[in-house]
């Protein structure tokens, strides 16, 4: 369970990093239309998706030595924070949809709560 875990959290980690590496170039080549307020959404959904796909890597690392619950959890609430966050932005930017604008908070919660989770996870230890 320890290792498939680890595993499938690396995996998501990278593949989150691809797909903000090229949905950063798409941006930078094709929506430079974007109104000023779509455009800072999208940078802002990036940015966000980025540094967490890297702490998905982390997580699956962490889970890989300290495969405990709290590190796991960390990972699902990265992923979480990662759909409805910058998934929201990117929807938002991108499609002009912002009836769901309200999950923001939560996805920006659950990367809050992700962080917490694998700083008790590595305590738990």
């Amino acid at each position: 369970m320890k290792s498939a875990a680890a595993r499938i959290l690396v995996a998501l980690g990278a593949l989150s990093g691809a797909a903000s590496v090229a949905l950063g170039a798409a941006g930078a080549h094709a929506l430079g239309g974007l109104p000023e307020a779509a455009g800072q959404w999208f940078r802002t959904a990036l940015q966000y998706q980025q540094f967490h796909a890297l702490g998905l890597v982390l997580v699956g690392l962490a889970a890989e030595r300290a495969g405990n619950r709290w590190v796991v959890a960390a990972g699902a609430l990265m992923v979480a924070g990662t759909l409805l966050f910058s998934g929201n932005l990117y929807l938002r930017a991108l499609a002009d949809f912002h009836a769901l604008h309200a999950v923001t908070p939560f996805g920006g919660g659950a990367f809050i709560l992700g962080w917490l989770a694998l700083a008790i996870g590595a305590l738990k230890r």
